[in-house]
Parts: structure tokens; C-alpha cells; sequence
């Protein structure tokens, strides 16, 4: 009997994919068959070195870089995961961010995903297939306006930047999806959960649950795991989802208020 899900022959770059639901997804993926090649500002020791590129995807000289390193140690791309995002901006709402929080969130969020779809989608389009993901967030429709809102507006622009995407090349075989995670226990999370739970005098489940408080209440009662995103993630890139595109997928414990 043949796998519910394989790769194998596939050729998948997947970014940020040291850590976290990054990491996830490069482990499955290559579990699952694929020629992965991976990317972030440092190389972990345990990471091969001919299938990791170091780089700086917010810099445009770092997108060329990968572009480079997928071509000649790949022959090119079937997968795409644009995993990489975050935020550093400070506190304090919209009065705290001035142009460079407001371009520093973009050139995370934002513009790594352009920059490396511009290079390599037109070749997937050549050859008549092809799968884009790219994740957003929640942040998008939830943000907090406190810490958060720049970068749910760059997580916003992304997702619309998808979509125009997947109207354009899918007519053309190549598939573009979304994953909008919510809160995901990550090691930067589970930290942040330590420091609040000292500073209240609580414990880490305490801490946890003043995280899923912030977001307004996470129904199913926990973050997803790293490998639950990657699950996702594997699912909608592979033939499974053939007529998937365009869409976005929520995975976020039932944070989002549906009506």
C-alpha cells in the first residue's frame, strides 16, 4: 500500500526552518522523502551544511543568496514554505512606531516572500507545477494594539499579496496557500511564559494561560504544537491538496470567532 503522503523526488525550501514550526516542517518533510534546503541568519551545528544556506532574508542580497544556493544545490524548487516572521517592535502602539519599526516589521514579514517568489515562481510556472505556501497569522484579523499592530498589518499585506499570487500563476499549475497560525508553543513562546509566570508569582501553566487570555481566549485550551503546524503545512503541499489554492487555513486552537 502506497503512503497517505510522500515527497519523494520533491525538492522543497523551506525558511526559518532551524526551530520551531520551521524546524517541524523540515524534519517532516524530509521524513516524508524530500530534498529539503533550509534557511536562517545562523546554522545550527546538528545542520547539514550542503543543505542550509546562512542568510539575512531581510536583506535583498540574502534572497539572492538562497536564490543561488536552490538552483545550484537543488536544480531548482517543487515546494516553497515561506515560514520566516516575527516582530521586534516595541510596545506602545501606534505612537511607539516610527519608520524603521514599521519597515524593519515588512522586511520581515513581507518582503522575504516577494523577493524570493519573484525569483523562483516563474520557473515552477515554466514547468507547469509548483506549490507556494506562505505563512501569515491570526495577528492579521486579531491584532493586539499594543504590541502587535504592525506586524498583523505586514502579516495582513502578505496575505492579500498571496492571493493575488495564487489568482495569477494557478491557472499556469502552480499552487499558492496560506497557514495562519495562532499561538504556537515555540521555545521563544514557552520563555515568554516563564517571564510572565515570575513576574506575577504563578506558575508556567499560569503563565501560559495569561498568553491565551491576551488573544482572548484559546477554546481548545493549549497553543498548537510546532508539529501540528507542520502537519498542516505537509498536507496542503502535497498532491492530497491538488485543487487547493488561494485559500487559508487557520490553525489556532479555535481562537478566531467564527461566526
Amino acid at each position: 500500500m502506497s503512503p497517505f503522503l510522500t515527497f519523494e523526488g520533491k525538492r522543497a525550501l523551506v525558511t526559518s526552518g532551524t526551530r520551531g514550526a520551521g524546524g517541524a516542517t523540515v524534519a517532516l518533510f524530509k521524513e516524508l522523502g524530500a530534498d529539503v534546503l533550509t534557511t536562517a541568519r545562523t546554522r545550527p551545528p546538528e545542520m547539514p551544511e550542503g543543505r542550509f544556506v546562512e542568510a539575512d532574508l531581510t536583506r535583498a542580497e540574502g534572497c539572492v543568496k538562497v536564490v543561488e544556493a536552490v538552483r545550484e544545490r537543488l536544480g531548482g524548487v517543487d515546494i516553497i514554505v515561506h515560514m520566516l516572521g516575527g516582530s521586534s517592535a516595541p510596545a506602545g502602539g501606534y505612537r511607539a512606531l516610527g519608520d524603521d519599526e514599521w519597515w524593519r516589521e515588512l522586511d520581515l514579514n513581507l518582503m522575504p516572500a516577494v523577493r524570493l517568489d519573484r525569483a523562483l515562481v516563474p520557473e515552477m510556472e515554466a514547468r507547469g507545477s509548483g506549490v507556494v505556501i506562505h505563512v501569515t497569522s491570526i495577528q492579521r484579523e486579531l491584532p493586539l494594539p499594543e504590541a502587535t499592530t504592525a506586524y498583523a498589518a505586514a502579516k495582513a499585506a502578505l496575505s492579500t499579496y498571496s492571493k493575488s499570487l495564487s489568482k495569477q500563476v494557478s491557472p499556469k499549475g502552480v499552487r499558492v496557500v496560506r497557514v495562519s497560525p495562532g499561538w504556537i508553543e515555540t521555545e521563544s513562546s514557552v520563555e515568554l511564559a516563564k517571564r510572565l509566570a515570575t513576574e506575577h508569582g504563578v506558575d508556567v501553566e499560569a503563565g501560559k494561560r495569561m498568553i491565551m487570555d491576551s488573544l482572548g481566549g484559546v477554546p481548545i485550551g493549549r497553543p498548537s504544537k510546532p508539529g501540528e503546524i507542520a502537519n498542516l503545512v505537509a498536507f496542503l503541499a502535497s498532491d492530497r491538496a491538488g485543487t487547493i489554492t488561494g485559500t487559508e487555513y487557520v490553525i489556532d486552537g479555535g481562537t478566531v470567532p467564527t461566526a
